[in-house]
């Protein structure tokens, strides 16, 4: 591999929470204009392309757009940028958010207001892909009339967040760990950072207005952990017994990076200018996803590092969900690192956005994830996985002896002719059947029908200009400079677009031009 092959590389390790390296080494099929696969021609090894990975030569704007589809609108903020944007179905912008901060999700209320994830750009300690720190609840004329931040020594706002019908709001946190409390918990120390380690928490946070909020309610990743380490050590046991624990070893391998490659690195753009020698690999987990279920009083998380999603009781005190009562009630994906390994399990692939489908549309209760390394593949693709979990009347997930928790294949998949997205993307049903798919990285949007045909495409044409004080990006990403993280269909009817003037804006917001020296190191 060349060296601008291992920047990359290094780029999607850092972003995805330490992933293997192999995660994106290998062959894999590029897309032309028609749509149909065609042979890699530049990399005989299989090393990626890398723009063409991003997409960053691709015509930008509307593809396709079936008649008779539902009538609504999609929402998306791209992730280098302070503009959130919301497109009719002709692919032209309608509305827009600006902020002064770089986003993370957003989500568009009932009452008209968003809710979008802000990253602090002087937020110390923690770093990495998805960092936040910041929420933001802006109106229909992009006031910000309240605003939260959880970012210091002791804990960052990653990610994504998840408004509950009370008003509240659930989000994914980073908490501290030294390499003493880690290693005393029973992780070994070649897995241990130099800097300590950063396991996942859920804050509730209640809010106050016009600023601030109340941590209300919380669920701390690390009161849940087993070790077969050390029989001397706290929560010692063996991972396959206890399923509704988290193998505090469970993950990849530290993967070593040098001063000069970190400063390589952050060059171009690829990892926050905080990052550390001796944190790369504090982010144990990397809990990318958040989603709340009201009926069963249950929160999903995905949880990338493991290639697994987790469920968990929100039906419980703080006090309570510290205990056994707060262990895993479920969790899908990768059975191996509870030590149930199954070679016919289908499983996921470093996941983002898991989902439950609502009541009322098809496929309802089953949860719905975009798997970005379809597992098992001879070259490397992202496929949309929806499975429907061993659910119980009483809201129990049953789990046969020593079986890992089922099912063992999804109810349905789809994935677009080996198209390959590494890293953020998702995925959500809407109330015809159809599911809109973002491949984020490259910044396109797809609803596709049961049967996988694409009936509605878009590939975004704005990128953004947002910098931090230090010059860097808000987000590492180069070359994806059109990536978003995450784009949610919003139908004609929904409640916060009621009485709004939805024409087409009238000049249209320019289409971003990347400047030749942001992707210049990627030319080579």
């Amino acid at each position: 591999m060349n060296g601008n092959g291992f920047l990359i590389l290094l780029c999607l390790t850092l972003l995805s929470g330490c992933a293997q390296p192999t995660d994106i080494d290998q062959t894999m099929a590029a897309k032309d204009e028609t749509g149909t696969a065609a042979e890699p021609d530049s990399h005989p090894q299989g090393e990626p392309d890398e723009l063409q990975l991003a997409g960053i030569d691709e015509l930008r704007g509307l593809r396709s757009n079936t008649p008779g589809l539902l009538p609504g609108y999609v929402l998306f903020t791209p992730l280098i940028s302070d503009t959130t944007y919301l497109i009719n179905r002709g692919g032209q912008v309608v509305h827009t958010w600006q902020t002064g901060f770089a986003p993370s999700s957003e989500y568009l209320l009932a009452d008209g207001h968003l809710l979008r994830g802000a990253r602090v750009p002087d937020a110390p300690r923690f770093n990495g892909g998805g960092q936040g720190g910041g929420i933001e609840k802006i109106a229909w004329d992009g006031q910000v009339v309240w605003r939260f931040e959880m970012a210091d020594e002791s804990g960052l706002l990653h990610h994504d967040f998840a408004p509950l019908p009370n008003g509240n709001i659930l989000s994914i946190a980073w908490e501290n760990k030294t390499p003493a409390e880690a290693v005393a918990a029973g992780r070994t120390a070649e897995k241990t950072p130099a800097a300590g380690v950063w396991p996942d928490l859920i804050v509730e946070i209640e809010p106050t207005l016009p600023a601030g909020g109340k941590i209300v309610w919380q669920w701390h990743s690390w009161d849940h952990m087993v070790q077969n380490h050390d029989p001397a050590l706290p929560n010692h046991g063996d991972p396959a017994g206890h399923p509704e624990k988290i193998d505090i070893n469970a993950g990849p391998p530290l993967q070593p990076t040098t001063t000069e490659q970190l400063a390589q690195a952050k060059v171009l753009g690829q990892v926050p200018a905080n990052a550390t020698v001796d944190d790369r690999g504090s982010d144990i987990h990397h809990s990318n996803g958040i989603n709340y279920n009201a009926e069963l009083d249950q929160i999903a998380l995905s949880v990338r590092s493991l290639s697994e999603v987790w469920i968990i009781d929100h039906a419980l005190s703080t006090r309570e969900a510290a205990g056994r009562a707060g262990d895993l009630l479920y969790r899908w994906g990768n059975p191996e690192v509870y030590g149930r390994a199954d070679d016919s399990f289908h499983g996921l692939g470093h996941q983002h956005d898991v989902r439950w489908i609502p009541a009322g549309l098809p496929g309802a209760g089953n949860l719905l994830v975009f798997s970005n390394e379809a597992v098992n593949a001879a070259a490397a693709y992202s496929e949309v996985v929806e499975f429907s979990p061993p659910l119980t009347a009483d809201g129990r997930y049953t789990l046969a002896g020593d079986r890992p928790f089922g099912p063992a294949a999804p109810v349905w998949t789809y994935s677009d002719n080996g198209f390959f997205s590494p890293f953020i993307s998702g995925a959500h049903r809407l109330a015809d059947g159809n599911t809109l798919v973002n491949f984020g990285p490259q910044g396109r949007f797809v609803e596709v029908n049961p049967s996988g045909e694409i009936v509605w495409e878009y590939w975004s044409p704005y990128s953004g200009e947002v910098r931090l004080p230090d010059g860097s990006l808000p987000q590492p990403g180069r070359p994806f400079m059109y990536a978003a993280f995450r784009a949610t269909f919003i139908p004609a009817d929904h409640p916060a677009l009621a009485g709004r003037d939805l024409v087409a804006l009238d000049p249209q917001p320019a289409p971003s031009v990347l400047r030749e020296e942001e992707l210049a190191a990627f030319r080579k």
